[in-house]
């Protein structure tokens, strides 16, 4: 039950973000990251509580994925095995990022993530063969994008859920995971052609994530209509991912 409380802190903070990038198409401000949502988070009432419950709940979950990738999937192929246990630790790994971020903040630390990744970027970009490796990273965030977005389109990600009864209420569920997916999916894309497009200019400061990203979409033609797109996406993902909370196969 807590494992499953960190797909729904996820969607929470992917909520956050989507509301985040919509202030920004209207032309206010704001930090549409993980790390902006989690200063949202620390700024209600019961910030402190909400963070730690949170940080519990993604503990949970990055555990969780862990015991997967090392004891699950024995039974499949050689080739689909590796695939399902790679898949579970990477997304361990994000957990685990996400429950990092959250106890930074909770203890009262404040983190400049956008000057945090440029920096990264930057002493990536020095070290022997950096380059190469961050455009094969920026080159597999904007492929996993692309792998998001296909899955939300050929609806494969139903696969993973229990779906209830109610014709009405599969339909829901089935749209907003759609949506979904394909929002996050073209966000990872940009985020992975920006750490590209960084690395080949050698202009590794522009390289900011995922708010630099978003910000950055904004300045182009229709940037705000788009911005504002991926925002609705972006609170759709989350309401799945709230939803996968109660749903999902585990």
């Amino acid at each position: 039950m807590v494992a499953r409380a960190g797909f729904a802190v996820s969607g929470l903070l992917h909520f956050l973000i989507g509301l985040v990038a919509i202030r920004l198409a209207m032309g206010g401000k704001g930090q549409a990251d993980v790390s902006g949502a989690v200063e949202q988070l620390a700024g209600q009432p019961a910030g402190p509580l909400l963070l730690w419950t949170s940080f519990a709940a993604c503990v949970a979950l990055a555990i969780w994925q862990t015991s997967d990738a090392i004891f699950d999937f024995e039974h499949l192929p050689t080739k689909k095995k590796v695939a399902k246990k790679l898949k579970a630790g990477v997304q361990a790994v994000v957990y685990a990022a996400f429950a990092l971020t959250l106890a930074t903040v909770a203890t009262g630390a404040r983190a400049d993530h956008r000057q945090s990744t440029s920096d990264l970027t930057i002493n990536l970009m020095k070290a022997p063969g950096g380059v190469a490796l961050l455009i094969l990273l920026g080159a597999a965030v904007a492929v996993t994008g692309i792998v998001y977005a296909i899955r939300g389109f050929r609806k494969s990600f139903l696969k993973y859920l229990r779906m209830p009864s109610g014709k009405q209420t599969r339909t829901a569920v089935t749209t907003i995971g759609v949506v979904g997916y394909a929002a996050k999916g073209f966000v990872l894309l940009l985020v992975g052609l920006l750490i590209i497009i960084a690395t080949v200019k050698a202009h590794p400061e522009e390289s900011t994530g995922l708010d630099g990203s978003l910000k950055a979409l904004r300045e182009q033609p229709f940037g705000v209509y788009l911005l504002a797109a991926v925002g609705i996406g972006l609170i759709c993902y989350g309401i799945y991912m709230a939803v996968r909370a109660k749903l999902a196969k585990m």
